[in-house]
C-alpha cells in the first residue's frame, strides 16, 4: 500500500475514534468523574443495635453520693468574728465642734464584723485544717458541723506562706476524713468540691481536675495548685476536693474570678502539701523550711543579653544577705545558680521550692556562673525565718 494513503486511512481511523469517545462521553459523563474520597473515621457502635456497647471501660458512676457521703460529715462550716475599733472622725478634734459638743462624739466605734468559710475535721483528735485568711485576725471562731453540733475553735498555728491554718475543737465521736493521694491525679479525673458558699449551708459541687502544677499566681509564697473547674466560691475557702471515692486530695484556697462568683477556674492546695503543714504544726508549732538567705529573679533574654549569658536557664543573684548561708558560702549578686544539688534550676520560684526543702543544717552543692565562668560552691542550709503579718 502506498505509504501516504496508508497515513491517510490511520489518520481518519483515529480521528473516528475520537469521535466516538467523545460522543460516548457526552452520554455518560459519569466515566469521567473523580470517585469520592474515602474519609476513616472511628464512631461508636449503632447504640439502638448494641445498646451495651457503651457500658465498658472507664464510664463514671451514675452518682457520686456514696462519696460525697463518705467524706462530707468532715467538711465544716466555720463562722469568724472580731471587733474592729474605727477612730472618731477628724471634724471631732475642730475647736469650735469641742466647745459646742464637749467629747460626748469622741469615742471610738466598735463594729462586730463576721465571715464565713470552710474547714476539714483531719482527724478525730479534732484537728482541722483551713485556709488562713479564713481566720486570720479573728477573735472568736465557730465551728459548725454536719451533724448539727457546734465549737468554739482555738488556733494551733497558721503557715502564711501556703495559706494554711491548723485548728482545734474538743468535741467526742467527731468524724474524720479520708487521706486521698494528690501526686497520682490526672488531668480529666473526677473531683468534688464540699464547703458552705455563701454561707447557704453545705454544698457539693462536682468538675474534673483542668490542670496541675500551677503557680505564679501570687495568691501564696510556696504554690504548686490543683486547678478545678468544680464551681468554688466565696466560703468554700478551706473546704475539701475529694476524689470520686469521697478521698481527701486538695484544700480549696481561691478562684479566679472577674465577678467575684465561679468561672470554673477554682484552685486546692494539693493534700501532700496540706499534710506535711499539718503535721509540722501540730508537732513544731510552725513550718521549718531551708533558706540560704538570697535574692533571686528570673532571667529574661535581656538579662542574659546583658550579663552575656547563653540563654535564660538558671536564677539570677540580685541580692545576699549578709552573714547568711550563702553569703557565708561566696555567692554574690551577679551570679547565677543553674543546680542545687542535683536538680537543675530553671527559674527563681524553682530554686525557692528547691531550697525551701532542703533541711536546716544540712549541706547542698550549688552549680553556676560567675562573668560568664562556671562554679561549685556547698552551703550549709539555714532555717527560713517565720514570715510575719
Amino acid at each position: 500500500m502506498n505509504p501516504g494513503k496508508y497515513l491517510a486511512f490511520l489518520l481518519q481511523a483515529v480521528m473516528a475514534g475520537l469521535a466516538l469517545a467523545f460522543v460516548l462521553l457526552m452520554l455518560n459523563p459519569e466515566w469521567i468523574r473523580q470517585p469520592p474520597p474515602v474519609i476513616n473515621v472511628t464512631e461508636i457502635p449503632d447504640s439502638n443495635a448494641v445498646p451495651e456497647a457503651r457500658t465498658a471501660g472507664n464510664t463514671g458512676p451514675v452518682s457520686y453520693a456514696s462519696a460525697v457521703e463518705r467524706a462530707a460529715p468532715a467538711v465544716v462550716n466555720i463562722h469568724t468574728a472580731r471587733i474592729i475599733t474605727r477612730q472618731s472622725h477628724p471634724l471631732l478634734d475642730d475647736p469650735v465642734f469641742h466647745h459646742f459638743f464637749g467629747n460626748r462624739f469622741k469615742r471610738p466605734q466598735h463594729q462586730l464584723q463576721t465571715s464565713l468559710g470552710s474547714g476539714v475535721l483531719i482527724s478525730n483528735q479534732g484537728y482541722v485544717l483551713t485556709s488562713n485568711h479564713v481566720i486570720d485576725g479573728a477573735d472568736d471562731i465557730q465551728v459548725l458541723l454536719a451533724d448539727g453540733r457546734r465549737a468554739h475553735a482555738s488556733v494551733v498555728g497558721v503557715d502564711l506562706d501556703t495559706d494554711l491554718a491548723v485548728l482545734h475543737v474538743h468535741l467526742e465521736d467527731l468524724p474524720a476524713i479520708i487521706i486521698g493521694n494528690s501526686t497520682n491525679l490526672r488531668v480529666g479525673d473526677v473531683v468534688l468540691a464540699i464547703g458552705n458558699p455563701f454561707g447557704v449551708g453545705q454544698t457539693v459541687t462536682q468538675g474534673i481536675i483542668s490542670a496541675k502544677g500551677r503557680d505564679r499566681l501570687g495568691i501564696s509564697a510556696y504554690e504548686d495548685f490543683i486547678q478545678t473547674d468544680a464551681a468554688i466560691n466565696p466560703g468554700n475557702s478551706g473546704g475539701a476536693l475529694v476524689n470520686a471515692h469521697g478521698e481527701l486530695v486538695g484544700i480549696n484556697s481561691a478562684i479566679y474570678s472577674r465577678s467575684g462568683g465561679s468561672q470554673g477556674v477554682g484552685f486546692a492546695i494539693p493534700v501532700r502539701i496540706a499534710k506535711d503543714v499539718l503535721k509540722q504544726i501540730i508537732e513544731q508549732g510552725h513550718v521549718v523550711r531551708g533558706w540560704l538567705g538570697i535574692e533571686a529573679q528570673d532571667i529574661t533574654h535581656t538579662l542574659a543579653d546583658s550579663y552575656g549569658l547563653d540563654g535564660t536557664e538558671g536564677v539570677l543573684i540580685s541580692g545576699v544577705m549578709r552573714d547568711g548561708p550563702a553569703d557565708q558560702a561566696g555567692l554574690e549578686p551577679g551570679d547565677v545558680i543553674t543546680a542545687i544539688g542535683e536538680k537543675r534550676i530553671t527559674d527563681a520560684r524553682d530554686a525557692m521550692n528547691t531550697i525551701s526543702i532542703q533541711a536546716p543544717d544540712s549541706l547542698i552543692d550549688i552549680k553556676g556562673e560567675r562573668k560568664g565562668k562556671p562554679f561549685t560552691t556547698r552551703a550549709r542550709v539555714g532555717q527560713r525565718p517565720v514570715p510575719t503579718r
